[in-house]
């Protein structure tokens, strides 16, 4: 089964350009089996999908709940939850990494990296907490290898990494616009039609295969040297972003520390 591991949709991102309708519909159409919705810091697009699934473009294709996740330390990370598990602690960003691992495995979901040797404080490589802890990565259960919006050597490295810890690598196209679905991919031999099996096979450490083709449509790659302007702008947004759901992220996490000391 083919599968995009990454993509955004305007459902659930702010900088989501392309429905979930119509992405699918654009995956069906170049032999995709499934996609992992992984919005920023968002389940909004996968409750569009609970209310729209019976449409005829949702048969015979796997939509699977996953999320992007903005943490205050380490960049982005993907985050995968059995589908039975209802956790709002996971729309509020601004957690740091540390903390967002113990939690996503307490309630028996899966993270790795996005984009993990891509740009300053994006990606993890890039953020002074993996250069203070670089096992840090030995936390994870998989790596993103491929990424279609970032740069061959960027993906190379992050190759380089997920083989060297013996990691599963996710391909994903990262698509936020038409033009940019179903440019990167993972295929499991196996068939993934829930977000349990997907995790039970990804903890085995069973094989998986990434790759594709890259994007050339990236906000990056059309102003060039500007986008560094973009990219140290993004500590100060995420920063701020964190703030208003300080109060939010306190309450929920008072819940999850009665959870884990009762099964403790």
């Amino acid at each position: 089964m083919r599968f995009d591991m990454h993509c955004h949709t305007k459902e659930g991102s702010p900088d989501g350009r392309i429905g979930l309708t119509e992405q699918v519909r654009l995956l069906k159409q170049k032999g995709y089996h499934g996609i992992l919705i992984t919005d920023h810091n968002s389940y909004d697009a996968y409750r569009y999908y609970l209310k729209h699934k019976s449409e005829p473009v949702f048969q015979d294709f796997t939509v699977l709940k996953g999320l992007e996740y903005d943490t205050i330390d380490a960049g982005h990370i993907l985050v995968i939850m059995p589908e039975h598990v209802r956790l709002p602690l996971l729309e509020l960003r601004g957690l740091p990494v540390k903390l967002l691992t113990e939690i996503v495995h307490f309630f028996g979901g899966i993270l790795g990296p996005a984009h993990p040797c891509g740009e300053k404080y994006l990606s993890l490589c890039g953020t002074k907490r993996y250069r203070k802890s670089p096992s840090i990565l030995r936390n994870f259960d998989f790596i993103e290898s491929f990424n279609a919006c970032e740069f061959p050597e960027s993906n190379a490295e992050a190759a380089a990494l997920a083989q060297e810890l013996h990691l599963p690598e996710f391909g994903g196209s990262d698509a936020h616009k038409a033009d940019g679905v179903g440019f990167g991919y993972t295929e499991f031999p196996d068939g993934i039609f829930s977000e349990s099996q997907l995790i039970r096979y990804i903890q085995e450490k069973n094989s998986t295969c990434s790759g594709g083709d890259y994007y050339h449509g990236t906000t990056k790659e059309r102003i060039g040297s500007l986008n560094n302007l973009l990219v140290y702008s993004f500590w100060f947004y995420n920063k701020a972003a964190a703030l208003p759901r300080f109060f939010k992220r306190r309450l929920a996490l008072r819940e999850y520390h009665q959870l884990s000391g009762r099964a403790s």
